[in-house]
């Protein structure tokens, strides 16, 4: 008996690997398709239905090692109606004898005719008995990792269905009201599905039980993510009550009025920032709706309740757009805003932590250098984080904790990367959302073309003549430097090439390798109209206001994914001169480029991009690393399943209305093992 310990432990190991630890772990485990072994036919009847999967059965009447060309295991077998080659390219001695001459098999592969006649490669077999019973139902193939067999997993997760607590956790009523299969019922059908049942609707995943499913595992992601919600309303923040005398100075001094999109948008916030509890929003806004300055109230409001306010953005471009913006609005109303990057020279950066820290700076503003250790603030009570989803989870946490530990600070997230509405109801359940849903008035329409690269002459003819009529122009490229795998154009090449091809216009170059005061130096030719051409990697994507810009060119475009093609012609169209964005493209193009690119000129609308970036990138991809490290969604599709998202998250709400809901925990211990690994913070 001793022996048997460690190879359970080695399997209960390798489970581990797969995310399967407990019993109802391994019942969750359900199969990503079916093998239909339910039937056999005669070799005869399979080799007529050649390029199908057919199950066949027959005894082994020739056994060889062949070498034409290469090493193979070649085993014949034979019923009363004919014989059948089955082909094994890979195989262990063990094979050889396991498959001798006089043994039955049962053998289930695509049926090919081969140069040798009909044959099956790399079948799945079994040796039986004569006469041994066929399955009743589908065999499962269930996702797996190294050194799990499908045998191992069917038993593992066989016996722990003989243990689990089946009690249905989703009340008899909610099931009825929205048609769903019991539990049990659902999940003892998925993973033995009889041999009659709906196979496209298994394999399309509608079937009920694959409904129950979805909507089980969405409740447990909303009610997670609800509760969360809940405890952090239960933690203390300052309570920013104050848009006193700089909130009304700042918007007295604008130079244009808030739309009313900002507007409501700043109501919506300024009533969060008022109460005890801390504020999380996520405030949304294509690109050019204006969000900077909303965010810029908001830290007014910290600001005048006598608090100071943080804003961290993912590159030092983005950060140096923010404070030059913010600070020409706010140091002639008497606040100090201070800079801190790590490209900072030593002294400078002591300086600002000092000033952060004694509370002389009232509002600080940089890059990941805010959450360095040597950082501290006097009293923060409003962290603003740009372009959120470039930020991992716990860099977003380290700004926030430099509150203290006895204060949570108000939270805004920013994003000009529209969130399409189921995902945000999956995804950022926890979050009040905002949406600047409008433009300022004034912004100019930009007309998007896709040209093949062979006609490259004559956008370099555009970009001259869009000079010459005192407009300013971006080119942008995906790589800094020649890549023989990719073969493309690289910045410093095109830089080159359109410096000697326009000699007369000043052509600059920006890229994220450059040292901080040199690509600080051409962004401000640039900004300033001394400099006509900038070409640039995607270190321009945001944050860039240069509103004489009106010409887009971007080079190889369909290596870039639609959020990035999206964000980067935002860069134009901020005048009031018609603006222009041209995809410079390789021939051929494959599927998915095609779709990006016909979007691009389809719309320029923020959410219908996200809308069908998220059908072709899935919500892993677009999610990014707010993720990083988080369970996706396994069952459900928010493509297809958006009536069920709705439905978990008025369910889920319902259900947490009750005190210490019992269905609550007992749910979240099935789903989440009481780790809640859904939680999104």
């Amino acid at each position: 008996m001793p022996a048997a310990k460690p190879k359970t432990a080695t399997l209960d190991s390798k489970l581990a690997k797969l995310g399967l630890r407990s019993d109802m772990d391994l019942v969750l485990h359900l199969p990503m398709r079916y093998e239909d072994e339910t039937e056999v036919v005669s070799i005869r009847a399979a080799s007529l239905r050649g390029g199908h999967t057919s199950q066949v059965e027959g005894v082994v009447v020739k056994n060889e090692i062949a070498y034409r060309p290469r090493r193979q295991l070649l085993v014949t077998i034979a019923d009363d109606s004919g014989e059948l080659l089955l082909r094994f390219m890979n195989f262990y001695g063990s094979q050889v004898k396991q498959l001798g001459e006089g043994v039955r098999v049962r053998a289930r592969a695509e049926l090919k005719h081969g140069f040798f006649g009909a044959e099956m490669v790399h079948p799945s077999y079994k040796v039986i008995n004569a006469g041994a019973p066929l399955p009743t139902s589908l065999t499962p193939v269930y996702p797996s990792g190294e050194g799990l067999s499908q045998t191992m997993l069917r038993r593992a997760i066989h016996e722990a269905m003989g243990r689990v607590d089946w009690r249905d956790t989703v009340p008899a009523p909610l099931r009825a009201a929205l048609q769903l299969m019991d539990f049990e019922q659902a999940v003892r059908l998925l993973h033995y599905p009889p041999a009659d049942i709906d196979a496209y609707a298994l394999e399309t995943r509608n079937h009920p039980a694959w409904v129950r499913m979805k909507f089980d595992e969405l409740l447990a992601q909303q009610l997670s993510l609800k509760r969360a919600q809940q405890s952090r309303r239960q933690r203390g923040a300052p309570a920013l009550v104050s848009t006193g005398a700089l909130s009304a100075a700042f918007l007295a001094a604008l130079p244009f009025r808030l739309t009313g999109a900002q507007a409501r948008v700043l109501g919506e916030i300024r009533a969060d920032l008022r109460q005890p509890y801390p504020m999380q929003r996520l405030l949304q806004g294509d690109v050019g709706a204006g969000k900077t300055v909303v965010a810029a109230l908001a830290a007014a409001q910290a600001i005048d309740s006598g608090y100071q306010a943080a804003l961290m953005a993912p590159t030092e471009i983005l950060a140096d757009q923010h404070f030059r913006k913010i600070a020409a609005w706010m140091e002639p109303l008497g606040v100090k805003v201070a800079w801190l990057t790590g490209s900072l020279k030593k002294k400078d950066k002591q300086a600002a932590s000092a000033q952060a820290e004694s509370g002389e700076a009232q509002l600080v503003i940089g890059t990941h250098a805010l959450i360095q250790d040597t950082v501290n603030f006097a009293r923060l009570g409003l962290v603003i984080v740009d372009e959120q989803h470039r930020f991992g989870v716990g860099q977003r946490l380290a700004l926030r904790a430099k509150a203290g530990a006895d204060m949570v600070p108000h939270q805004l997230m920013m994003s000009a990367t529209p969130i399409p509405r189921t995902l945000a109801m999956t995804y950022y359940a926890d979050l009040e959302v905002s949406i600047i849903d409008e433009l300022p008035p004034g912004r100019s329409p930009i007309v998007t073309r896709a040209i093949d690269q062979n006609r490259r002459e004559e956008v370099i003819e555009r970009v001259h003549a869009a000079a010459l009529e005192g407009r300013q122009i971006y080119w942008v490229c995906p790589l800094i430097e020649e890549s023989e795998a990719l073969q493309l154009q690289t910045a410093t090449d095109t830089h080159a090439m359109l410096a000697e091809a326009l000699p007369d216009l000043s052509v600059g170059l920006v890229h994220g390798r450059m040292k901080p005061a040199d690509k600080q130096a051409v962004m401000d030719a640039f900004a300033s109209g001394a400099m006509q051409v900038l070409v640039a990697t995607t270190v321009i994507e945001v944050g860039v206001d240069v509103p004489n810009a009106s010409l887009m060119v971007i080079e190889h475009a369909e290596r870039f994914g639609l959020s990035q093609l999206h964000q980067l012609r935002g860069r134009v169209g901020r005048g009031t001169a018609s603006s222009v964005c041209l995809l410079l493209y390789q021939s051929p193009l494959g599927g998915v480029a095609k779709q990006r690119l016909m979007t691009m000129r389809e719309t320029t609308d923020g959410f219908e991009i996200a809308r069908r970036d998220l059908q072709i990138r899935g919500p892993g991809e677009f999610l990014g690393a707010r993720q990083s490290g988080q369970a996706m969604l396994r069952f459900a599709d928010l493509e297809t399943d958006q009536w069920l998202v709705e439905a978990a998250r008025d369910q889920a709400a319902a259900l947490l209305s009750v005190p210490d809901n019992p269905i609550v925990a007992a749910h979240l211990e099935r789903w989440l093992g009481g780790k809640e690994e859904f939680l999104r913070v």
